[in-house]
């Protein structure tokens, strides 16, 4: 089942961002991920501003290839990086419908 992996980052040192970018692309792109975005361009349209600064959205073939992902040894070095030079959240979410109103998407 499709997931998608959610970054919210608020970056509070912003010297880790180019060897991240250069490189974790990569890493996304081994366990057959992909960027659907990454942006500091957030709008917000309704609600309370998130306090995150950027965003990236990663689609992945399935839960336990993101979770690869997130725990390649070859990660670590740039996710510490990420996590001493910002805060930040990573959430799993599925391609399920819970209302079950979207033809396309499984029953939920």
């Amino acid at each position: 089942m499709t997931v998608y992996l959610v970054a919210d980052i608020k970056v509070t040192d912003p010297s880790w961002i180019p060897d991240y970018a250069k490189h974790v692309h990569e890493l996304v792109h081994k366990h057959g991920g992909r960027y659907l975005s990454r942006s500091g361009n957030l709008v917000t349209l309704e609600g309370k501003s998130s306090e995150a600064g950027l965003k990236a959205l990663i689609e992945f073939p399935t839960a336990a290839a993101a979770n690869a992902f997130v725990g390649d040894p070859h990660y670590a070095p740039y996710a510490e990086a990420r996590r001493k030079g910002s805060e930040s959240r990573l959430q799993l979410v599925d391609d399920t419908d819970a209302a079950g109103t979207i033809s396309y998407l499984p029953k939920g």
